[in-house]
């Protein structure tokens, strides 16, 4: 990167730096949020949405719970003015969420987002002019007094113009370009303008501090943010608004900075779409307070919809790694993470905890609308068992036993592995199902009676290579007896080494599922399951499912 020396830092420290926002370590509540979707991230979009997609998308901020919505440019274009004639007109709007416009300090420009106004039973207008060093000289090429006359004479547009139109207004100023500004003429601009409209606290004024472009760390725009906070005018009677870009890919960290250095107010996206690299995101603000405690007064519960309904309305996508919102960012693939996912989720049931702690899942996916199956324990040849044995218990009610589930994982990340591919849990379900469950070859247990005589006598009919047999055998218990009786068409060296079983459901229509593991002289332990109505008959199942995976392994060793 050799042309490195070619850039240079192009904003400004305040005069002076107190940082008294860096003793603080948590956002204590949520600010105003006011969604600029309809304006910012529609203007955004190669194509832009049409006038019934703006009207279903802002129908779904309300529901979000958007109290402030910026609905548009009205003089910009005439489907933005449509557009606010109908939310009006058809008397769209409720009466707890106020509107906002955007207009630049321009006379006609004013006079036609008015005329577009007329009738709104609340909205904020608001105003801006580009006030940094960069568009001073290079675009209006104007000295520092007149910019700040083409602020000061928009304000008192806006407040003449209110007082002509029917409806009920507020105002919003921005020094566009602020990161690019001098802060203390910033803050002479903001100051003159609000000298114009005397804002009071039953009727507050907004001051909006743009990051029209991201130039500096999140740290620097905190300490802005915090010396124009203190040095406001009217400030009881001014909300200080953020409006952050995300060039630099900071957009939430100079937000949540920001806010602890003194602003109200956030206006931002759904997913941070906007220009170039975005605005800043509100899902991921609002869920970052979430995440701490903080009701963050919006409504994410079903975040599968707000990503489909946003994905349909806007054309653009969520990233599979977006935070709280991708298709993966609650996926766990890593066996280790897989396996403490697990425990975690174990331990807070057995506990009762209420606080969330579960380790690598920072909010419960079940807060967002979505399920710990298939978003959470995601199953590929880099998987481990613990992840596969929760998901057999979670989803099918197979509590493998320990010493089992380390075999079934190796079988399920080798499938994995030679298709190259994530498994589906049917697909996992069907592999444990051929391996271990029910297995009657070469070997099928037909029948089995049992008598009571010196102990338990058993009495089973075997088909072996489509032949009929009855063998007998007698033990302590009903399964001993079988084992016993099984002796001849068991493998020399095998023994029972593990007999596990619970039941898979509850009431009267669940099943009983046996596991056993028989192990050979040198340890190695082969696993069948079996499953009935009855547990005798489930636990016969197993072993001799056992059985004939046994004589699967003495067929490949000859």
């Amino acid at each position: 990167m050799k042309n490195y020396d070619k850039y240079q830092k192009g904003y400004f420290l305040p005069p002076v730096c107190e940082m008294k926002w860096v003793h603080k370590d948590a956002i204590e509540k949520a600010p105003i949020w006011c969604s600029v979707d309809l304006r910012d991230g529609n203007q955004a979009l190669v194509v832009p949405m049409s006038l019934e997609e703006k009207v279903e998308f802002f129908k779904y901020l309300v529901k979000l719970g958007f109290k402030e919505i910026e609905v548009g440019f009205p003089a910009a274009s005439e489907t933005e003015y449509q557009f606010l004639r109908k939310l009006i007109e058809d008397h769209l709007i409720p009466d707890d969420v106020e509107i906002q416009v955007l207009t630049q300090a321009r006379e006609h420009i004013i006079k036609k987002t008015f005329d577009a106004l007329r009738g709104a039973k609340k909205a904020i207008v608001h105003v801006y002019n580009s006030t940094s060093v960069a568009q001073r000289q290079q675009v209006f090429r104007k000295s520092k007094e007149e910019i700040k006359q083409l602020a000061v004479d928009g304000a008192e547009l806006l407040m003449r113009l209110a007082d002509e139109t029917e409806g009920n207004f507020r105002f919003e100023y921005s020094p566009e370009s602020f990161t690019g500004t001098e802060v203390d003429y910033a803050l002479e601009v903001c100051n003159a303008v609000l000298d114009v409209w005397k804002p009071k606290a039953d009727k507050k004024a907004i001051i909006n501090l743009p990051v029209t472009v991201e130039m500096s760390l999140p740290h620097v725009y905190a300490s802005q943010v915090e010396y124009v906070s203190d040095r406001l005018k009217y400030r009881d009677a001014v909300v200080l608004s953020l409006h952050p870009h995300n060039d630099r890919g900071c957009g939430v960290a100079d937000t949540e900075l920001a806010l602890l250095a003194g602003a109200d107010r956030v206006e931002g996206t759904l997913f941070g779409n906007g220009e170039r690299t975005g605005n800043v995101d509100i899902v991921t603000l609002a869920l970052n307070m979430f995440m701490h405690g903080v009701d963050p007064k919006l409504n994410f519960e079903n975040m599968p919809e707000v990503v489909e309904t946003y994905e349909r309305l806007t054309g653009m996508s969520v990233e599979p790694r977006h935070p709280y919102s991708g298709k993966l960012v609650f996926a766990a693939f890593s066996g280790s993470h897989q396996d403490a996912i697990a425990k975690g989720m174990k331990w807070r049931e057995e506990k009762g905890e209420k606080l969330w702690t579960v380790p690598y899942l920072p909010v419960d996916p079940k807060d967002l609308g979505r399920e710990y199956e298939g978003d959470v324990i995601r199953i590929n040849s880099q998987s481990g068992k613990g992840g596969i044995g929760y998901l057999m218990e979670q989803r099918f009610g197979f509590n493998l036993p320990k010493a089992m589930r380390e075999d079934f994982g190796y079988k399920v990340k080798s499938v994995s592995d030679r298709q190259h591919k994530e498994l589906q849990p049917e697909e996992i379900f069907q592999i444990f199902k051929e391996e271990y469950v029910d297995i009657d070859h070469p070997i099928a247990l037909k029948e089995c009676h049992f008598e009571q005589k010196n102990g338990i006598i058993a009495h089973v009919t075997l088909e072996k290579d489509g032949v009929e047999k009855v063998v007998s055998g007698s033990g302590n218990g009903r399964l001993d007896a079988v084992y016993a009786a099984l002796g001849d068409v068991l493998p020399p060296g095998f023994v029972v080494e593990h007999y596990t079983e619970h039941a898979i459901g509850t009431g009267s229509s669940s099943k009983a599922c046996a596991y056993i593991g028989l192990s050979d002289a040198y340890g190695t332990v082969l696993w069948g399951v079996g499953t009935d109505d009855d547990i005798i008959t489930a636990s016969l199942h197993a072993l001799v499912s056992a059985i004939n995976r046994a004589h699967r392994t003495e067929g490949k060793k000859a």
